[in-house]
Order: structure tokens, then C-alpha cells, then sequence
């Protein structure tokens, strides 16, 4: 599953490349300036005709105006960010198990045909919750301390594949503004170039750098905070099946009690 939405974001990425290129060859200009220039009169075009500009149409003009290079890498961010907190989302979603059924199941089978009948029913399960009261029920022999200690320590091996891709999330959602910053710092930059070359402060002369300052921080601002939203969803999830799966276990520590009893 995650091979597939890598791919899918791979995908996406070589799209978006290939209609920036295209988009740059139908200007036809040599320079990032002349660039800007075109967009700004297709906006001034639907301006003057009285019409809304279409919403892609603006996002490309403002992609343009705050430079391919900077914004293509904040729009990277964002794409493989996406891939992997949906891919997360999906995982998460997958896990989820009717844990009160399956514990009924359990003892059901305990009653009925022993631990390999409970074996049976976790392998017939998916999520890890299955898988921890499967680990368990392999040293049912062993007694019910081991079974606890083996519950404990595939427990920790079951969250960290939950939280498996939340760190390089957390590093897109940090890089997204960073870029922003550094395109920020770029156009200003630009800026005090245009005005030394000018030999003038004029608003005209400084307008062109301070926009594309403007955009980038903007565009990573915006990125990072899709993406903040998108971890904290993440985390919430993953809060409420560990809470699940620590309770689950101590019922069924508790039901490998009675079964030994008996």
C-alpha cells in the first residue's frame, strides 16, 4: 500500500513538472519576467471582460510570479507529504478492529478448542490487535507472566510501525515554510539588486522582488499548515488505537487467567 501511493505521488509530481513546462513553453519567454508579465495580462484580460478568473488560472499566475524554482519544491513538499498522510490515514483505518468481538472469539475458542483454536481466529483477523493476542497465545505454554511480557513488548513493536513515515511528514511540514523563508529572503535580495542597478527607490522598482518574497512565504505557509493538519489527524488516530490496544490486552490477559484457572 505504501509502494502504491509512493508511486501515485511520483506520478503526480512528473505531471505537475510536465504542465509547468508546457505552461512555460506557450509563453515563449526567455526570461522569469517576461513570465509574469504575460500572466498579469491574462488576469488583467478576465479583469477587463468583467469575468471571474478561473481558479487554476490564478494559482498558475501566482506559481509563476513567485518563481518556478522555489515553489515547485514547496509544491514537492506538499505532494509527497500528502502520499504518505493519506497512505498513514488508509494504514490507520485498516487497523481498526471491533476489539470486543474479537476478545469474545478469543474465549469462545479458548472454551471450544483450545489455543490453537484462538490462534485461528487472530490469523482470520487483521489489525494489531490481532497480532498482539497471536504473539500472546504462542507462549500460552510458557504461563500467563510470559504471555504479559510478550503482549508489552509486541505492543511497542506495533505502535512504531503506526507511527511508521510521521517523522518525514513532520520534516515536510518543517521545510515547506523554510523554503518560503528562503524564497522570502531571495526576493528581497532581488530587491536591493533592482534598486542598485536603478539607482532609485521608486515602489515600481522594488514591487517585482517584494512579490515574489510575498508568494513563497505564502505558498509555505500554506503547505505547512495542510500538512499540520493532516500530523495532528495522524496522531489523534493513533492516540485512540493504542488506547485500544492497551486495554484490549489487559482484557486478554485476564481471559488467558481464567482459561489457566480452568
Amino acid at each position: 500500500m505504501k509502494k502504491l501511493f509512493m508511486f501515485l505521488a511520483v506520478a503526480g509530481l512528473l505531471t505537475f513538472t510536465a504542465n509547468i513546462a508546457s505552461a512555460q513553453e506557450e509563453g515563449a519567454a526567455p526570461a522569469a519576467q517576461e513570465q509574469v508579465e504575460e500572466a498579469e495580462e491574462v488576469v488583467d484580460l478576465f479583469a477587463g471582460s468583467g469575468e471571474e478568473v478561473p481558479l487554476h488560472q490564478a494559482l498558475k499566475t501566482k506559481f509563476i510570479e513567485g518563481g518556478a524554482g522555489f515553489m515547485s519544491l514547496i509544491i514537492i513538499c506538499l505532494i509527497i507529504g500528502m502520499a504518505l498522510a493519506i497512505e498513514r490515514i488508509l494504514y490507520l483505518a485498516f487497523s481498526k478492529t471491533n476489539t470486543t468481538k474479537l476478545l469474545e472469539d478469543v474465549e469462545a475458542a479458548l472454551a471450544k478448542g483450545g489455543v490453537e483454536e484462538a490462534k485461528k481466529v487472530c490469523r482470520e483477523t487483521r489489525g494489531p490487535v490481532a497480532s498482539i493476542f497471536y504473539q500472546g497465545l504462542l507462549r500460552a505454554e510458557q504461563g500467563v507472566d510470559v504471555v504479559e511480557k510478550t503482549i508489552v513488548s509486541y505492543g511497542g513493536v506495533q505502535m512504531s510501525l503506526m507511527e511508521n513515515g510521521l517523522s518525514w511528514i513532520g520534516l515536510f511540514i518543517s521545510i515547506a515554510p523554510s523554503l518560503g523563508f528562503l524564497g522570502t529572503v531571495i526576493g528581497m535580495i532581488q530587491a536591493f539588486d533592482a534598486i542598485q542597478a536603478a539607482g532609485d527607490i521608486s515602489p515600481n522598482v522594488v514591487a517585482g522582488g517584494m512579490k515574489v518574497a510575498l508568494i513563497t512565504t505564502v505558498g509555505g505557509l500554506i503547505v505547512a499548515m495542510i500538512l499540520q493538519i493532516f500530523y495532528n489527524y495522524i496522531i489523534a488516530k493513533i492516540d485512540a488505537l493504542s488506547i485500544d490496544m492497551e486495554d484490549s490486552s489487559i482484557r486478554f490477559v485476564d481471559i488467558m487467567v481464567k482459561n489457566n484457572k480452568k
